[in-house]
């Protein structure tokens, strides 16, 4: 698109802003908004800037301070919009406009601590091997009601029958049926902005609801899941009620995940190539696997960026504990699909829904990568549950950061520096997190100690 066709496009729709964005390390939206003639102007000129701090901004909103990954000039950066990605937003009353846009330096290198050049790279690496690696995923997520006071725990949401579903309903069709008006939203936002999602269903939990979305070029899919988290919050508003991606929103019920189905074609023919000319499993596919046991739990900080990310991985909970994998089990953290061969492909089911799409990609398919670069061999498929095995997973955000600081091919392959900025925020939010005195050690150490 160029300059004349994005002032064609703002006019036809008689666009009055333009919300430039991009996702920080954890996913969040931030840019800037702008008139229709000064988003012309900064993109023609390079002035629409912004510090490149932001990329080191932590979950509450606050900067990084003393890290070697950003310049300690606080210097600015300038944002380039990807006309791909340019969408009405739906659920303004004044026509607006909104665009991904990627950061680069005023010598025009690309900003590299960027979560979505983070997934370029990685692409770009598949890219040179001639392959192309396609994504699918899953996105569970929570309604409940509005919460104000953080001290208090959540409470389900209430759809149309007024009463707050006493349980787990998955596949309940009346209890998703429930939801409709927010869910007819949803569908009506994500057609607007031409977001590809599939069928949804009724989780495990109370007002716990699942977006299928179809599968396709990675970058593109990390787009729409960007967008289709901020898309939900505001359908939820719409109806007086909080979306939460929380990867354990309440204490008793099951977490919410991002499951990512992916395979790899052969980029010149277009075929799969983790199945072999007689149907079975190629042995580059065997690789990817092996490669995704072998660095899951080094890139678990990028499937699992929260110290509440940690509550979702227990055992018993529909939620992974090692790295085995086997053929349609949902026990494993890696699940292979009953399918035809064209179509074999590999779940990783470690990803939370709180994680940042383009990091969950890249880290999923960097593993699966370097398993195929170096060969690696997969264990044995397992039989049963894998909840008998022993939980090999990190099982803390801080054990899980350590991984991947020692291990450097990971680090090679999605960016040294960028491995050494997500370590300071994620170290920061820590850090925070240490300082709240929670509800259970004013419950039972209060006067027992």
């Amino acid at each position: 698109m160029t300059q004349a066709q994005f002032e064609d496009w703002l006019n036809e729709r008689k666009v009055s802003e333009v919300e430039c964005l991009v996702a920080d390390m954890n996913g969040t939206a931030r840019g800037k908004i702008l008139p229709p003639k000064k988003f012309l102007s900064g993109n023609r000129s390079r002035g629409l800037r912004i510090p490149e701090e932001v990329f080191t901004l932590t979950i509450n909103g606050r900067f990084v301070q003393d890290t070697r990954a950003v310049s300690d000039s606080a210097i600015d950066v300038y944002l380039k919009p990807d006309p791909n990605t340019i969408r009405v937003v739906p659920w303004y009353a004044e026509p607006t406009a909104q665009v991904i846009c990627d950061a680069f330096h005023l010598d025009d290198s690309p900003v590299d601590i960027s979560p979505r050049h983070v997934l370029k790279r990685v692409l770009a690496a598949y890219r040179e091997k001639g392959w192309k690696p396609v994504v699918a995923p899953e996105l569970e997520f929570y309604l409940v009601k509005k919460n104000i006071d953080p001290d208090y725990p959540l409470d389900a949401a209430v759809g149309r029958s007024g009463r707050k579903e006493p349980g787990g309903q998955a596949y309940g069709i009346d209890a998703a049926n429930d939801f409709d008006p927010i869910v007819e939203d949803i569908y009506d936002f994500c057609e607007a902005q031409e977001l590809d999602v599939d069928t949804l269903s009724h989780e495990s939990g109370p007002a716990q609801l699942e977006i299928n979305f179809n599968h396709g070029d990675p970058l593109e899919l990390a787009d729409q899941v960007f967008l289709f988290k901020r898309t939900v919050r505001q359908a939820a508003l719409k109806h007086d009620m909080y979306a939460t991606f929380m990867a354990k929103p309440h204490e008793n019920e099951p977490g919410s995940s991002m499951h990512i189905h992916q395979s790899v074609m052969d980029a010149k023919t277009g075929r799969t190539i983790f199945a072999d000319k007689n149907g079975k499993f190629s042995k580059q596919f065997l690789n990817h696997i092996g490669g995704l046991q072998r660095y899951l739990a080094a890139a678990l900080s990028l499937c699992a960026p929260n110290v509440n990310s940690y509550r979702r991985l227990v055992p018993d909970s529909d939620a992974p504990t090692n790295v085995h994998w086997a053929i349609d089990n949902r026990t494993v953290s890696l699940r292979v699909p009953s399918s035809d061969p064209g179509n074999t492909r590999v779940e990783n089911r470690v990803p939370g829904a709180d994680a940042n799409p383009y990091l969950a990609f890249a880290a999923s398919l960097a593993c699966g990568y370097l398993g195929m670069v170096e060969r690696i061999k997969p264990s044995d498929p397992v039989e049963g549950s894998a909840y008998r095995y022993a939980h090999t997973l990190p099982i803390s955000l801080d054990e899980s950061l350590d991984k991947l600081n020692y291990t450097k091919p990971l680090k090679q392959v999605l960016g040294e520096k960028f491995c050494e900025a997500y370590n300071d925020v994620k170290f920061q939010e820590m850090q925070n997190y240490r300082r709240v005195i929670s509800s259970w050690e004013r419950e039972y150490l209060l006067l027992n100690v």
